[in-house]
């Protein structure tokens, strides 16, 4: 599984971070940050973030 996010579409709403904190995340200057090919468990919490997402930015690939 891979999960990537159009950084250029991206607006730091952080509904991710919520949404699957164990994948996504903030740096030190409130940037988004990703884990790219997280666990397989962490999958349906990846897929809950991207309809989370209020600009539809992150696309799941299940590979």
């Amino acid at each position: 599984m891979r999960v990537h996010v159009d950084m250029a579409l991206c607006q730091t709403h952080a509904q991710c971070v919520f949404a699957a904190p164990e994948v996504f995340g903030l740096d030190d200057d409130d940037e988004l940050v990703y884990e790219a090919a997280p666990g397989d468990d962490a999958w349906p919490a990846v897929e809950e973030a991207a309809r989370a997402c209020p600009v539809q930015a992150i696309f799941p690939d299940a590979d």
